[in-house]
C-alpha cells in the first residue's frame, strides 16, 4: 500500500496478521537500528585502548538518566499515538490532530525542564547510580554533551510514533535509520579520529538525533501526512493533556521503573562486587536492549492495528490480532533465550574481551536471562491494555513487575542464604515469571472476556 496522504490506511480491511506484519517489520528494523545509538557507543568505548572497561562502565552508570529522559518521550508518544489511532478509527481526524499537537508541546516543556534538572543534579545522581571515583569522569563527560542535545532526542523519539500510528511505517523506520547511520559514521571519527573518547560518543548521538528530529517534524508538517501538525493545535488543552498523560503513564512507568531497577542493581553490584560487576551489567543491559527491541517493535507495530479495529468496533478482529501477537512473541523470546544460554561468550566479546570481565559477565548473563521467555506474556498484556486505551491496567502492571517486585527483590535476595551478588542477579528472572504471568492472565480475565 503506497504511503501517501490519499491512502485511507483502513486496518479493518485485510487480515490482522497481514496488517500487523506490514507495520511491524519496518518498526522492528527501526527499533533495532534505534538501539544502535547507545549500543554502538558502548562497543566502541569498550574497545578503547587502556581504559576501555572504565569508559564502558562510566557510560553504563549514566544510562539510567538517559532511560528517564526517554521515559518522558514515551509519556507523550506512547500516550498520544494510540489515542490518535482510536480517533482515526472513529473517523475523528480533527481531534486526532489536536492530540498530536498537544503531545508536541508537552515534549518541548518536558525537554527543557529535564535539561535544566540534569545539569543541576547529574554528579550526585551518577554517584548514587553506581559511579566510583574511577568512573565518574567518564560518566560526567558523556552526560555534559548528551544533555545539550536532550531536546532533539525527545522530539525524535516522542513524535515518531505519530508517523507510525498513521500507517507510515517505512517513513517511521527511515527516521531511525537516517540518525543511526549518521551515528555509525560519526562515532569512530569523534571517539578515535579526533580523540574525544566518551565526549565524542555523546556528540555523535546528539547530532544524529538532531537530524532525526528535523526529519520527523518536517514530515508531520508536510502534505504527505494524514494528520498534520498545526500551530492552532499546539495550545495545551487540559482534557487532552489528561488523556495523553494517563495513557502514556504505561510506557513512562515501564521506562522509569526499568531505570529504577538499574539504579538499585548498579548500586548493589558496586557494593557487593565493585566496578567489575557494574561493567558486566552494562554489557547485559546492552544485550537486553538489543534482544527486546524486536518484541518492542513488533508490539508497537500492532498497537495502531488493534486500536483502530477497537475504535471501529470490530472486536473479533482485535481478538484475532491478540492471538497472533502472542504466538509470534513467544516463539521469538524462546529462540533468543536458547541463543543466550548457549553462546554467551560470543555476545559479550562484542563489547569487551578482557578475561576477568568475560568470566564475570558469562555467569551474570545466564542468570539474568534464564527466564527471559516469560517477558512475552508481559509484552502482549501491556500491548493490549495500551492499544485499547486501558490506562489504569497498563500503568499498574508496569509498576508491578519492576517497582513492586524488582526493587524489593534486589534489596532482599542478597541477604537470603548469603547469596550476595547472585541474589542481585536472581531478582530479574523472578520478576519475569511473576510479573509476566500476572499481566497476561489479568488481560485474559478482563479485556479478552469483554471482547
Amino acid at each position: 500500500m503506497a504511503e501517501t496522504a490519499g491512502t485511507k490506511h483502513d486496518f479493518t480491511e485485510g487480515t490482522m496478521a497481514g496488517n500487523i506484519l506490514r507495520l511491524s517489520f519496518p518498526m522492528i528494523l527501526a527499533q533495532l537500528v534505534n538501539v544502535l545509538y547507545n549500543i554502538v557507543d558502548r562497543m566502541y568505548l569498550g574497545h578503547m585502548p587502556g581504559d576501555g572497561r572504565l569508559a564502558l562502565t562510566g557510560v553504563g552508570v549514566a544510562f539510567p538518566i538517559i532511560t528517564i529522559i526517554n521515559a518522558f518521550a514515551n509519556l507523550c508518544g506512547s500516550g498520544g499515538a494510540p489515542l490518535c489511532s482510536i480517533e482515526r478509527g472513529r473517523g475523528n481526524d480533527r481531534r486526532a490532530e489536536e492530540i498530536m499537537g498537544n503531545s508536541l508541546t508537552l515534549l518541548l516543556v518536558f525537554g527543557l525542564l529535564l535539561t535544566a534538572a540534569g545539569y543541576l543534579f547529574k554528579v550526585p545522581l551518577l554517584y548514587l547510580f553506581g559511579a566510583s571515583d574511577q568512573t565518574i569522569s567518564y560518566a560526567n563527560d558523556y552526560m555534559n554533551l548528551y544533555l545539550a542535545g536532550n531536546l532533539f532526542v525527545m522530539l525524535g523519539l516522542g513524535m515518531n510514533p505519530f508517523i507510525e500510528s498513521q500507517g507510515f511505517a517505512r517513513t517511521g523506520m527511515l527516521t531511525v535509520v537516517i540518525g543511526a547511520a549518521l551515528n555509525l559514521l560519526l562515532d569512530p571519527l569523534f571517539i578515535f579520529g579526533l580523540g574525544m573518547g566518551v565526549r565524542g560518543a555523546a556528540l555523535a548521538t546528539v547530532l544524529s538525533q538532531l537530524v532525526s528530529a528535523v526529519w520527523v517534524l518536517l514530515f508531520l508538517s508536510g502534505r504527505k501526512a494524514i494528520l498534520r501538525l498545526r500551530l492552532s493545535n499546539l495550545r495545551l488543552r487540559p482534557g487532552l493533556v489528561g488523556e495523553i498523560l494517563s495513557l502514556g503513564l504505561s510506557g513512562f512507568t515501564m521506562s522509569v521503573t526499568n531505570s529504577l531497577v538499574q539504579i538499585f542493581c548498579n548500586a548493589s553490584l558496586q557494593f557487593y562486587g565493585g566496578d567489575l560487576y557494574v561493567g558486566a551489567m552494562t554489557i547485559i543491559y546492552s544485550v537486553r536492549e538489543v534482544v527486546q527491541m524486536p518484541m518492542q517493535g513488533f508490539t508497537l507495530g500492532a498497537q495502531p492495528v488493534l486500536g483502530y479495529n477497537y475504535g471501529a468496533g470490530t472486536n473479533g478482529r482485535v481478538k484475532e490480532g491478540i492471538r497472533f501477537i502472542m504466538r509470534v512473541t513467544l516463539c521469538y523470546s524462546l529462540a533468543v533465550w536458547a541463543v543466550l544460554m548457549l553462546f554467551p561468550q560470543v555476545v559479550i566479546r562484542l563489547f569487551n574481551g578482557e578475561a576477568k570481565l568475560l568470566e564475570v559477565a558469562v555467569v551474570s548473563l545466564r542468570l539474568h536471562f534464564v527466564l527471559f521467555f516469560f517477558m512475552a506474556f508481559q509484552y502482549v498484556g501491556q500491548t493490549v491494555f495500551v492499544s485499547l486505551g486501558k490506562a489504569k491496567q497498563a500503568v499498574f502492571f508496569s509498576l508491578f513487575r519492576k517497582a513492586i517486585l524488582g526493587v524489593p527483590l534486589i534489596l532482599l535476595l542478597p541477604h537470603l542464604w548469603n547469596l550476595g551478588i547472585y541474589g542481585v542477579l536472581a531478582a530479574e528472572p523472578v520478576t519475569n515469571i511473576v510479573g509476566g504471568l500476572a499481566c497476561y492472565l489479568t488481560m485474559l480475565g478482563t479485556v479478552w472476556r469483554r471482547l
